[in-house]
């Protein structure tokens, strides 16, 4: 693949730098020695500019060094991997932008940074390549830092939400209907929406709508529920009243062509939750939740249900509001998914605030642990109550290998896309000293505690009944450990 001018300046500009400092030679000097201006020479090296032909001789013969080695696009000695790095794209697939930060820039950085802190970067890409992390998980990944540096709390959004539901007199006192929606998207938006092209063509299950720009049309398929036509309307309204054209054009089967998809997607899902479950009445409910002093399960599905009838767009709403409002910051998010086919549970999609919980999302076989109220909710249904649907759960949970504890609240429902898979949804809170002081009902003894561990494999809990896999990683671990012990004995024998 042919490199961008972009890459061939930056590759010539670290040769330059590499070999001027090879000959010792500081910026002023090799000024001197060329003709040519020390800014000139320091655009160079950034990857600003490339120096016409008879420049680049000038600073082959200043610098004592064949015009073809000049010119050549690779690098030696510690800017090996740079070039490498450089030469891959992959810096084009990292949407550095976003946290204020300039390609080149970074390249500078590793550039000047200790040849062991390049060989550690190069690693990390490599390994990048080797496992096969493609540009969506780094976009998804950029997105989750994203989210996470900011608390999940974007004021931008509320305040858009908040002029749109004024302007078209959105009644926020109840639950949205679809309706209400359809008609602002028709009659202010100039919109036509389709309820049957999907359904009476042979269009994949994951396609629930499609967006048609050049004929302003919104295609729903006909079998999708009141919750799930609120949120794609509210999504869609959310694209238009922002004024996003570069954008996904399908849900909830989506394929991101940039970054600018990914974050686009994210604002126009944040105004979507903002307009559905409005902060003012949302942060007054939850007030007068975190008030009771006794947990009672059905005072969460009131107030859930009063705003809307999916547990996921629910709970990742409180993501929002919990560290703005309630200054409840150590907190994640989890969705996991139940294939009723072969017994598996997997992590499907995580978000932590203030810094990394357990459990994260892992790529091996391991089995995750049974104990938590989230794999409860998928392994053993009949013993939570249900509602329209969702069955409520909560859990103050141990980590027995690491002394945390969260209170877990979780909820589970049929996966609204696919029949063979059940899904459930959590929102962790870290139980410290403000987490007692917010939540009344937290000393509440009617709140099961249990044990837990991250995976069965890395789990250290004796008799576990729940256990699907033998603790081999932690034995492994253990045995180690026990080796370790007695080499140090023997060789510090006396």
């Amino acid at each position: 693949m042919p490199l961008t001018e972009e890459q061939v300046r930056l590759i010539f500009g670290l040769k330059l730098k590499q070999t001027r400092s090879e000959k010792e030679l500081s910026l002023f000097g090799l000024s001197k020695k060329t003709g040519l201006s020390k800014s000139y020479l320091n655009e160079i090296e950034k990857g600003k500019k490339y120096p016409k032909p008879d420049k680049i001789v000038a600073l082959a013969e200043a610098l004592d060094t064949p015009y073809d080695e000049m010119v050549s696009m690779k690098l030696t000695g510690n800017m090996a991997p740079l070039s490498d790095i450089i030469m891959s794209g992959i810096l084009k697939e990292i949407p550095l932008e976003l946290f204020g930060i300039e390609e080149n820039n970074l390249i500078d950085i590793i550039a000047n940074a200790p040849d062991k802190v390049t060989a550690f970067i190069s690693t990390l890409f490599e390994i990048s390549r080797n496992y096969n992390v493609t540009r969506e998980n780094f976009y998804l990944a950029a997105l989750r830092s994203y989210q996470e540096s900011h608390e999940n709390y974007f004021p931008d959004l509320e305040k858009e939400a908040n002029a749109f539901i004024k302007k078209y007199h959105v009644n926020v006192d109840a639950k949205i209907q679809s309706t209400e929606l359809e008609e602002i998207l028709t009659e202010e938006f100039g919109y036509t929406i389709d309820n049957e092209y999907l359904g009476e063509t042979d269009y994949p299950e994951e396609i629930r709508s499609v967006f048609i720009p050049k004929k302003k049309k919104l295609l729903i398929a006909g079998n999708v529920s009141e919750t799930q036509r609120v949120f794609i309307l509210a999504k869609e309204l959310g694209y238009v009243h922002l004024g996003i054209n570069n954008r996904p054009l399908t849900f909830t089967w989506i394929k991101f062509e940039s970054f600018d998809d990914v974050l686009n997607n994210f604002r126009a899902s944040y105004f979507a939750g903002a307009l559905l479950l409005p902060e003012q009445r949302l942060v007054a409910s939850l007030k007068d939740f975190f008030q009771q002093k006794q947990w009672k399960a059905q005072h969460v599905l009131d107030t859930m249900f009063s705003f809307t009838d999916s547990a996921e767009t629910f709970f990742q709403r409180l993501t929002n509001v919990l560290p703005k409002h309630f200054g409840i910051r150590q907190l994640f998010f989890l969705r996991f998914a139940f294939n009723e086919e072969n017994k598996q549970l997997s992590l499907t999609k995580e978000l932590h605030l203030s810094r990394s919980h357990q459990p994260h999302a892992i790529q091996s076989n391991e089995h995750y642990c049974r104990r938590w109220i989230s794999s409860d909710l998928l392994l053993n249904k009949t013993k939570y109550p249900k509602q329209n649907g969702i069955r409520l759960g909560i859990q103050y949970s141990a980590y027995v290998d690491s002394n945390e504890e969260y209170l877990i609240l979780a909820a589970r429902n049929q996966d609204p896309f696919n029949e063979s898979k059940k899904r459930s949804v959590c929102i962790a809170i870290e139980t410290n000293a403000r987490q007692k002081k917010k939540i009344a009902f937290n000393n509440d003894p009617a709140i099961p505690s249990r044990n837990v561990g991250v995976t069965c494999e890395r789990c250290s809990i004796k008799d576990c009944s729940e256990r699907a896999m033998k603790p081999v990683i932690f034995d492994k671990i253990q045995r180690d450990k026990e080796i370790e012990r007695r080499v140090y004995e023997l060789i510090n024998e006396e």
